[in-house]
């Protein structure tokens, strides 16, 4: 009996997942083709081709966007759906628990957390290059700027570099500035140079002019090592987490950031990156609950304002704890983890009033 429960009621939430999923999808791209048409039509010489082309392109990061919010409002849809009809408490008189029925749908939320994982962590990254370079809607801000030798800023630790070119196999920097600072941020000098070329993992400046924060006479040299650490990207372009793959960010959270961002921005991408198959879980594991608790009567509204206002609830949390992660106020795991196992502990109190019913 409970199999045979699990799998109508997989069968359900995954109709009505991909229904919402793709509803909400074809409603956004709808309005940012609409809206941007002007720049979409740019892409080709084919006005039509031009349109798939972003759409197709645009796809993978929408996804990724609404997958957790489209199986939050499935499993509403659905137990709406049985409590209206008096269709819950028949499952219920039936002896089956809350848990137990959650157990059986974890291979629904398991599947459906790793199709999240791969679209984010695949299909996403793979998109990025294409849409900064159209530089369309939200990522016009984020456009790839057509000349090469756009000037660059880099992170060193606590000091600030700029340079004027970085050559391709990104070990010599051209027309050097670099900004001395304490831990506090505090401007301690600066020092200008023609160069600064890498040899045997250190950084040689040429043509040294230092600037003391004191006032004091600039100090000229005709060669020094620069005494910091510094390790550059392969790509100076890479640098926005969440549309990299989990082993560029490993690979930038492990070098320092390669002075893009501070490491602990990596480091938060790099544990929420590992999250999506554990928001699915949650879900689940919130929505069966509410299902028995407003079993009687319908509970038309009250379980799908109940259930938003949990999904509400852990989308703010999310964004303020990712926020937080990425400015270093708390640890890149509490950041990631965080909001999560407060919802999970939720989920398990919710449990334990109604397991059994």
């Amino acid at each position: 009996m409970l199999s045979i429960i699990a799998r109508m009621l997989t069968r359900m939430i995954l109709i009505r997942f991909a229904v919402i999923l793709l509803g909400l999808s074809f409603f956004v791209l709808t309005f940012e083709v609409v809206g941007f048409l002007d720049d979409v039509l740019h892409i080709t010489s084919n006005p039509l081709l031009s349109i798939l082309t972003y759409v197709v392109t645009r796809l993978p990061g929408v996804l990724s966007l609404f997958l957790p919010t489209s199986l939050l409002l499935a499993l509403l849809l659905c137990m709406t759906e049985l409590s209206y009809r008096n269709e819950l408490t028949a499952i219920w008189a039936t002896g089956i628990s809350p848990s137990r029925l959650i157990i059986k749908l974890l291979p629904m939320a398991i599947l459906i957390g790793v199709a999240h994982f791969i679209v984010a962590d695949q299909l996403v990254p793979a998109a990025a290059p294409y849409l900064r370079g159209w530089g369309i809607a939200d990522y016009a801000t984020r456009k790839l700027s057509s000349d090469p030798n756009d000037p660059v800023w880099i992170r060193s630790g606590n000091d600030i570099m700029r340079a004027d070119r970085i050559s391709a196999d990104n070990n010599e920097l051209t027309n050097v500035t670099i900004f001395k600072r304490a831990p506090m941020g505090e401007l301690l000098g600066e020092i200008y140079a023609d160069k600064a070329v890498r040899q045997g993992g250190q950084w040689w400046l040429t043509n040294v002019v230092r600037y003391d924060s004191d006032g004091t006479r600039p100090v000229r040299e005709g060669a020094a090592a620069y005494e910091g650490t510094l390790r550059l990207a392969d790509n100076k372009r890479i640098g926005s987490p969440e549309e990299m793959s989990l082993k560029q960010i490993h690979n930038f959270a492990t070098h320092n950031g390669y002075g893009v961002r501070a490491p602990y921005v990596y480091e938060t991408w790099e544990q929420k990156r590992l999250t999506p198959i554990f928001i699915s879980i949650v879900m689940v594991a919130l929505c069966i609950p509410l299902g028995t608790t407003f079993r009687r009567g319908g509970g038309l509204g009250a379980i799908f304002v109940a259930g938003v206002g949990l999904g509400f609830a852990y989308l703010v949390a999310d964004g303020l704890a990712t926020t937080m992660g990425e400015t270093g106020s708390v640890a890149p795991w509490i950041a990631a983890w965080g909001p999560i196992l407060v919802m999970a502990a939720i989920a398990l109190a919710m449990l334990a009033r109604t397991d059994h019913v």
